[in-house]
């Protein structure tokens, strides 16, 4: 979304892929799980009375929108990219079947998996787990706007403490919101560390997927 309020910022979308194709010439194999909050929020319209359920699918199809869009932008800088959705769009993209996701990212494709979980009540951030875990991933990253994990709100609290490194457990009882408490536990009962670091921030991305230390560490 950028600085825009809605919607997509071609500048953001062609940075972030830039990014990506940088890092995937040092032979790190990428899968994207992409939101779509920047065209629809499910779970604040349910709030204000409509439908969860329905709510959750639009979301969804919001998400197979931005992965059109970093495909598209990932074509434009040479990087073969394939869209995998979890509910069934043919004209536009594959269906997410794990064995063919796995053999995409050997042949050096980058895989952007759309839709979530395909299920209602489940978050991106779930899906990411789960889709991480599915594919033997060694590392989830957490892309967001915030440069790690703080034991309280940066925004709001100027004396907030950003963590080098924290656990699941530590996560979980202090109740910081990184990510919803479903995604954080599969991470946990996997042993699949998580990095959290902010997308905003210039090679931020490519730091990540070359293994620096950038925002927080989140293991066991």
């Amino acid at each position: 979304m950028g600085e825009l309020d809605y919607g997509i910022e071609p500048s953001v979308i062609q940075r972030i892929a830039a990014e990506i194709a940088t890092a995937q010439t040092s032979g790190v194999e990428i899968a994207i799980v992409i939101g779509g909050g920047n065209i629809f929020r499910g779970a604040g319209l349910a709030r204000a009375g409509m439908d969860r359920v329905t709510g959750d699918y639009m979301g969804m199809l919001a998400t197979v929108m931005n992965a059109l869009a970093i495909q598209d932008a990932l074509e434009s800088q040479d990087v073969h990219a394939r869209v995998m959705s979890a509910l069934q769009i043919h004209e536009v993209c594959e269906d997410y079947i794990r064995r063919r996701a796995v053999r995409h990212l050997e042949k050096g494709r980058v895989v952007v998996l759309a839709a979530g979980t395909g299920n209602p009540f489940f978050t991106t951030d779930t899906a990411a787990s789960l889709r991480a875990i599915e594919i033997g991933a060694d590392i989830l990253l957490k892309a967001t706007r915030v440069d790690g994990v703080y034991d309280a709100d940066p925004a709001s609290n100027p004396n907030a403490k950003r963590y080098d490194t924290v656990s699941f457990d530590k996560v979980l009882a202090d109740k910081l919101s990184i990510m919803d408490a479903t995604a954080v536990v599969m991470c946990r009962d996997n042993d699949l560390p998580l990095r959290v670091f902010d997308l905003t921030r210039a090679n931020a991305l490519v730091q990540a997927m070359s293994g620096d230390n950038v925002g927080t560490l989140v293991t066991a």
